[in-house]
């Protein structure tokens, strides 16, 4: 019978300690394939296969699309690619973002569920919001392990914490504890893959395959879930939502995929743009003003000087109040669970 062979682990904020610290345990002879996305810049190269492979005794490389997956080898995701699982060889692409990281992690464990459902062990590390909840559910929806890092541990717990909150995890432990367990599960056989319905395959299909750079309004994701009054930040096009479990999540129809936390996350900081943006054209207005009135006082105009200065002056009270309630707003949102 086939053994757990495949596992795919996710981490963000505080990941690369933590994932250095994994690596470092794990045996020259440990059979499965690695697979990991770090949320990196995707400005910049990354050194991270470097850093992995000097941590431990398990070669560590960044994959190229179409390469053949081996056992006993760490592929990490290259900067703004995701990396996907599709039968025996990598898929690296630019499709859209996904909870507005590139590469996503939902990403990497929808594919990896999808091609070798209970063959996949699912590690979700320390992080910020909740990249890796969805992925996590598709591994356990078809079969596979999952694991998160026990979140008192974490560095950053919210990813951990909200894969407990929607997913029944197998297993919460520490880092230290990992690779035995490790150990034992990839050396156990299997059952067979869980039977998705007829709307759940298709769907999770069309998400690996959008994810893979395929055009998302022409595969007809509208049809796979419900439409809508809310609008992707990122480009503006239609949401629908898309029910996993207790998780609600969205899709736009060009491909941009968000967890509602990443959804208000996103719609938060396109609001503070806007609202800088605002206090910026008060400001040049204000400049405006000020120079007029210089100007009308130098060619002795005092009553016209006097009413460019009152507007200024007015003008100045509303930017100092925009600014009030922007850094108010910020302070109500960071306060909130």
């Amino acid at each position: 019978m086939a053994k757990r062979d495949i596992v795919v682990i996710g981490a963000s904020a505080g990941g690369v300690t933590a994932l250095k610290q994994l690596v470092a345990t794990l045996p020259l002879n440990f059979t499965a394939s690695v697979f990991i996305v770090q949320h990196v810049s995707p400005h910049s190269p990354s050194l991270l296969p470097q850093i992995l492979t000097h941590s431990g005794s398990i070669k560590a490389t960044h994959p190229k699309d179409g390469e053949i997956i081996q056992a006993g080898q760490i592929y990490v995701a290259p900067p703004d690619h995701h990396i996907l699982i599709e039968d025996n060889q990598l898929v690296v692409k630019q499709g859209p973002k996904e909870n507005r990281f590139r590469p996503s992690i939902d990403a990497l464990f929808r594919s990896a569920a999808y091609t070798y459902g209970p063959r996949v062990i699912g590690i979700i590390l320390t992080g910020m919001l909740n990249d890796g909840t969805s992925g996590m559910w598709s591994v356990k929806r078809l079969g596979g392990v999952t694991i998160i890092q026990q979140p008192e541990e974490a560095l950053y717990p919210s990813m951990p914490d909200s894969v407990l909150e929607y997913v029944d995890v197998d297993y919460i432990v520490p880092i230290a504890d990992m690779v035995d367990l490790l150990n034992r599960l990839t050396t156990e056989e299997i059952a067979g893959k869980p039977q998705l319905s007829v709307d759940e395959e298709k769907r999770m299909a069309a998400e690996i395959t959008i994810a893979a750079e395929e055009n998302a309004f022409d595969m007809g994701i509208l049809k796979m879930g419900q439409l809508s009054p809310l609008a992707c930040p990122e480009c503006s096009g239609v949401l629908v939502s898309i029910k996993e479990g207790k998780l609600i999540r969205y899709r736009c129809h060009t491909g941009h995929a968000y967890t509602a936390a990443a959804l208000l996350a996103e719609v938060t900081q396109n609001v503070e743009e806007a609202l800088w943006k605002s206090v910026r054209g008060l400001e040049e207005t204000i400049l405006l003003l000020d120079q007029s009135a210089e100007q009308f006082a130098q060619a002795g105009n005092h009553k016209a000087a006097e009413e460019f200065s009152e507007k200024a002056r007015e003008t100045r009270e509303k930017s100092r109040s925009l600014h009030e309630f922007i850094y108010q707003q910020k302070k109500t949102l960071a306060n909130q669970p």
